[in-house]
């Protein structure tokens, strides 16, 4: 007990403390994963405050951030045009992004409560990533709208807003906006492709860029050879009720060359109902923890190169102030805390203990217990061979293959993912074929299995 108690408030302390402040990122060599200038290795823990700009005040925004620092959180997701009538309805302070809905002719006064948002947020070790517009202001196919942009005010939007935040070091850049890029026999690449150009040309070069697609789909499908694209991204989503195959999206693209980072930017929110869109009632229930959790780590697990979190009542910043979408069961403040949020930093402080560089998903280390559907594990090596971590959705008994550890006895040990416990199993000499059992088994009793080199 007392060995759980020590590597939980190391864990804790960890993810408490102030994260390295903020530089420019750039892609490993490698090209699966993220590291900042120095070299160090960036992971992305993403949540989704989209409505951060558009429905908070300061000292909310600063309350937000301070509460996602303190969880471990890297990357906060916001949107400069927000969904929900976002050109027309003012934020907080009475302001409107455009005058006359012209992207044009940009309020500075909407826009001056971004440029803080962006300080405070480097302040507290944390990255924008920043969308430009949401979807529905190049495509409006669902939502408010309205449709604003084309190719030739986008380039001119881009560059004005990459030229405002040239010198933000914090700053990701994600246009798409829950929109394809593509869909039948209509084609918004080009919008993109000039909206990402201006920005590319407003920052000098200095920025980085992923798009976010809608449910069910990746950007890798419309965009995989778009030079300007540095970071792709899937949604596995809301709508389709449990376990989506989040890591068949992430192994599909790591086949796919040029070679570029991928994460799940959108996966099941934390109390989110589960019936499908567009109904999305609560008459199935809603995702809880649980559901999170497996689907941050077998995403991570099968080799992205982070993930977003997001609740539900957080991402529309839910209050007595606005419109309830689509069945939210609390409030924001009161969803701040929930345990996924808490679980996804234990995930990220895990993940870096060894350093998220050198990952290798292998899925061959299963000999035996391998599932399907819920019960599917994702499992991992380094490079190096001087570990491996399995993912186990559902507790039970798994045969491993250690001997890919390059040392002739193993340190091993059970994290649990809902309270980042760690249980000891002992040192074992290492074999090819090795069967372990997790403290406690069944549905809802989700288990990492590290197995280390002793040193």
């Amino acid at each position: 007990m007392k060995n759980k108690l020590l590597f939980l408030c190391s864990l804790l302390y960890c993810i408490g403390i102030r994260a390295q402040m903020p530089e420019r990122l750039k892609v490993s060599p490698d090209g699966h994963y993220l590291q900042y200038a120095n070299g160090q290795p960036f992971f992305w823990l993403g949540d989704t405050g989209w409505e951060l700009f558009h429905r908070l005040d300061t000292a909310e925004i600063k309350y937000y951030l301070d509460n996602r620092a303190g969880k471990g959180f890297t990357v906060i997701q916001a949107v400069a045009l927000a969904e929900f009538n976002g050109i027309r309805k003012p934020n907080r302070y009475g302001q409107i992004p455009f005058l006359d809905e012209n992207p044009a002719t940009p309020n500075n006064a909407y826009f001056m409560l971004i440029d803080s948002t962006i300080r405070w947020a480097m302040q507290r070790g944390l990255y924008i990533g920043l969308l430009p517009t949401w979807g529905d202001k190049v495509t409006k196919l669902w939502g408010e709208g309205p449709v604003v942009f084309d190719s030739t005010n986008a380039y001119t939007y881009g560059k004005w807003i990459g030229s405002r935040y040239r010198d933000a070091k914090n700053i990701i850049w994600i246009l798409g906006g829950d929109r394809p890029a593509v869909k039948d026999s209509s084609d918004w690449r080009p919008v993109w492709r000039a909206m990402a150009r201006g920005i590319q040309e407003g920052t000098a070069g200095q920025c980085i860029i992923a798009y976010h697609p809608s449910g069910g789909s990746s950007s890798s499908q419309w965009l995989q050879q778009e030079s300007w694209l540095n970071i792709h991204m899937f949604q596995s989503g809301h709508g389709s009720g449990h376990d989506v195959p989040c890591w068949e999206f992430v192994r599909k693209h790591r086949q796919q060359l040029p070679v570029t980072p991928v994460l799940d930017a959108e996966p099941n929110y934390e109390d989110h109902p589960v019936n499908p869109w567009p109904k999305w009632n609560p008459d199935n229930g809603y995702f809880r923890d649980y559901d999170v959790r497996k689907q941050l780590y077998r995403s991570v697990f099968a080799g992205a190169c982070g993930v977003t979190y997001g609740h539900h009542a957080v991402w529309q910043f839910m209050s007595a102030r606005e419109e309830a979408i689509n069945y939210p069961d609390r409030g924001w403040i009161n969803a701040l805390d929930r345990p996924g949020a808490f679980q996804a930093g234990y995930l990220r402080r895990l993940i870096t203990l060894h350093g998220a560089l050198n990952r290798v998903p292998d899925l061959s280390l299963i000999l035996l217990g391998q599932g399907d559907g819920g019960a599917h594990m994702e499992a991992f090596r380094d490079i190096a061979g001087t570990y491996l971590m399995v993912y186990l959705p559902i507790g039970k008994s798994l045969r491993v293959n250690t001997a890919v550890i390059k040392a002739a006895r193993l340190n091993c040990w059970w994290f649990n993912p809902r309270n980042a416990e760690k249980t000891s199993i002992g040192v074992i000499k290492q074999a090819s074929a090795v069967t372990f059992t997790p403290p406690a088994t069944g549905a809802g009793n989700d288990w990492v299995l590290v197995v280390e080199a002793m040193k």
